[in-house]
């Protein structure tokens, strides 16, 4: 009985019909290492190594995670770096070199097609689009994409990376603020607020107060004149009896 037991059970077992276990769910896919993919795509050193010192990494991963609006980076090879006028780049601050890789990230995902279509000028993560902020403006020709920054042109080269959600395209120069170099637009001034005399009183008022210096002159006057008759009297009656 053991025996046919146990053949029973190895054929089961060889057949296959012996319930498996199901296979563990596929986990989520890995966090995107933009780090990599750049250093696979070569000639972008000098960018990864401001990505990493400004902390900016750390801020794309964030928005990658919490955000359904994606990502779009342009990313300016080692020798577009090299072509700045020299000196530039270090003359920068670390607030400004935040600034200037944020300048080359919009926060929102297009594709090379929806740049066609896309509203100029554009929101960068650098700031707003008002009073010489941190705005682009992308047109394209064909299959060119052209990008300026009211002090650079750049144009798209290559496509780095794409998923419909994060797109990195190599640009040939390094898209530099125009707010770095031209100062905002003063606000205007407020115009000040003068209050309004009803008419007539001022004219009014300053004949009120000459007629009534005059008047009070008139009375001294008077006053003086009457004074001095009785005085003069007096002298007259005086000097006549003496005599």
């Amino acid at each position: 009985m053991k025996h046919i037991l146990f053949l029973f059970f190895f054929f089961l077992k060889c057949s296959g019909i012996l319930a498996q276990a199901p296979a563990p769910a596929p986990g989520p896919p890995p966090p995107l290492n933009v780090t990599k993919i750049l250093e696979k795509a070569g000639q972008c050193s000098t960018f990864i190594r401001l990505l990493q010192n400004t902390q900016q990494l750390n801020e794309i991963a964030s928005q990658l995670n919490n955000s359904n609006n994606g990502i779009t980076m342009f990313v300016p090879t080692d020798n577009a770096f090299l072509n700045m006028k020299a000196g530039t780049l270090n003359s920068f601050n670390d607030q400004q070199k935040a600034e200037l890789i944020q300048f080359h990230i919009l926060p929102t995902y297009y594709s090379l097609t929806q740049f066609q279509t896309a509203s100029n000028p554009l929101r960068t993560q650098a700031g707003g689009t008002s009073n010489r902020e941190f705005p682009i403006n992308i047109t394209t020709t064909g299959n060119s994409v052209n990008i300026t920054s009211g002090i650079v042109n750049a144009s798209v080269s290559s496509t780095i990376y794409t998923d419909n959600q994060l797109a990195i395209y190599q640009v040939d120069n390094v898209l530099l603020p125009l707010k770095f170099f031209v100062a905002p637009a003063p606000a205007p001034a407020p115009t000040p607020i003068t209050p309004k005399k009803k008419a007539g009183s001022s004219g009014s008022s300053s004949k009120q107060d000459v007629s009534s210096a005059t008047s009070q002159f008139q009375e001294m006057y008077k006053g003086v004149i009457h004074k001095g008759g009785i005085l003069l009297l007096f002298f007259s009656a005086a000097f006549s009896w003496s005599l």
